[in-house]
């Protein structure tokens, strides 16, 4: 769309992470004249990418499943969707160092019967483990995430009490939860467990297909975020510090060190500490309980080796310090994508190994990591020991999540704020989703159509 007309309302928007860029091109596409301010130099917000050793890193991997109808249809409206993979069908390669592996599939059935057979076949688990699993997921389909009593259980105490000995938890609902929420089961709230459990593996069969970027982060979200606002006629500010947000009798000002910017919508869509600093006095009932929500870390080691050590695109560990482990090798450039003949070809490989619920390694130096992690890559991939590693580097999230324990449900605000015109979005707010791309993105429509509904601007209507 061209230009917005001089009388269109003015909405700002603080933060350009997926959640400010939603909410930005949302209120543009609805005519609104839009000022998108962000202090970092790019866009991308906890998703963005960095060169080192000469190579594209991306700062995690920010994996998304086919239950992300949000998250995908921004990417449609990005035009980036054939950058990213989505499986036909749920496949993961679980290895264990010294033993034969499994594979956690699900069945071309209707849910709830598609995990159910592909658990049958999962070797992971003793058949008597796999038909208590089973039980326990037709259990957990039955509950209910809003019910806020959930909330207040932790999600380990309700597997043991399914049934679920500690083996089973360790193969199934650790390996699964763990990266979801950011949280070891025994931490994490059974509220958002089964958000997770049911929206992924056991309403839509769909549901637990995994996704991924096969180019950098920057390619999938910063750069086309910041053409596509740029020709809905939306500005973009990077570089730029919001210092206040303040409230008057006309609406709302934006306070800037290069300025004061008038606003009949603001929409807050930073991380929920910057947030609990810069919402102005009564905008929620308690800012510092926005502090309580937390945080988790994540950190992601990022190895190249000179040969190819594994052929599996994306494998989780069982057994071993290993997580999850992803092929780099085409986003970062060093093959070209579709490539048959160099993926036959004996090298280079860049595999990232994503470490969630990362309180032991986050301060861990590089050099007692690579001891830790390179002879446990080397148990799960035999090849790796005749390769050379070529790069070791660790990137470090302390803050990735909030901390989704239970009693979370109390502390996530809602989009709308006590402040007219002021609204919240972020994957911290209350969205009833985890901490995911997902989450944020449905955080900035819903924050966004609530500012338009205000407004007399309705939004065009979007899958979420």
């Amino acid at each position: 769309m061209g230009a917005p007309r001089a009388s269109a309302p003015a909405v700002v928007v603080v933060g350009g992470g997926l959640a400010g860029i939603t909410a930005a091109l949302t209120a543009a596409d609805a005519g609104a004249h839009v000022v998108l301010l962000e202090r970092r130099p790019r866009l991308g917000g906890a998703t963005f990418s960095v060169r080192r050793d000469g190579l594209s890193i991306d700062n995690g991997q920010h994996v998304f499943t086919g239950a992300f109808g949000a998250y995908r249809e921004l990417l449609r409206r990005l035009g980036v969707t054939e950058l990213t993979t989505l499986q036909d069908r749920l496949r993961v390669p679980v290895l264990r160092p010294g033993r034969p592996g499994a594979v956690l599939r699900r069945a071309p059935l209707p849910a709830p019967f598609h995990l159910a057979a592909g658990l049958a076949g999962y070797r992971a688990l003793t058949p008597a483990d796999r038909a208590r699993a089973v039980r326990a997921g037709l259990a957990l389909r039955r509950l209910d995430p809003a019910d806020p009593r959930l909330d207040g259980v932790a999600f380990g105490d309700w597997l043991a009490g399914a049934g679920q000995r500690p083996a089973a938890v360790e193969a199934l609902w650790e390996l699964l939860g763990l990266p979801a929420l950011n949280l070891p089961v025994a931490e994490a709230s059974l509220a958002l467990a089964v958000k997770v459990f049911r929206t992924a593996l056991l309403d839509d069969r769909r549901g637990a297909d995994l996704g991924w970027a096969r180019v950098p982060l920057d390619r999938l979200h910063a750069d086309p975020a910041a053409r596509a606002l740029a020709a809905a006629g939306a500005q973009v500010r990077t570089g730029t510090v919001v210092d206040a947000i303040v409230p008057g009798d006309g609406g709302l000002t934006v306070s800037t060190p290069g300025g004061p910017l008038p606003a009949d919508a603001v929409v807050l869509a930073v991380p929920h500490d910057s947030a609990a600093s810069l919402l102005p006095d009564g905008a929620v009932p308690d800012p510092a309980r926005l502090l309580r929500l937390g945080t988790s870390p994540i950190v992601d080691l990022h190895v190249v080796y000179s040969r190819r050590v594994t052929r599996h695109r994306v494998a989780a560990g069982l057994g071993t310090p290993v997580q999850w482990v992803f092929d780099r090798t085409e986003a970062a450039g060093l093959r070209e994508p579709g490539d048959r003949r160099a993926r036959r070809a004996p090298g280079p490989q860049y595999l990232a190994v994503s470490l969630s619920a990362a309180g032991a390694e986050i301060g861990m130096p590089i050099d007692q990591l690579r001891e830790r992690y390179l002879p446990a890559l080397e148990a799960l991939f035999p090849a790796a020991r005749a390769a050379q590693v070529r790069a070791f580097v660790v990137t470090r999230e302390r803050a990735a999540t909030f901390r989704q324990a239970p009693g979370t449900a109390a502390l996530r605000p809602a989009a709308r704020t006590a402040v007219p015109g002021l609204y919240l979005a972020g994957a911290w707010t209350d969205t009833g989703w985890p901490a995911t791309m997902e989450g944020a993105v449905r955080s900035g429509l819903t924050a966004a159509r609530a500012a338009l509904a205000a407004l007399g601007r309705p939004a065009k209507e979007v899958a979420a």
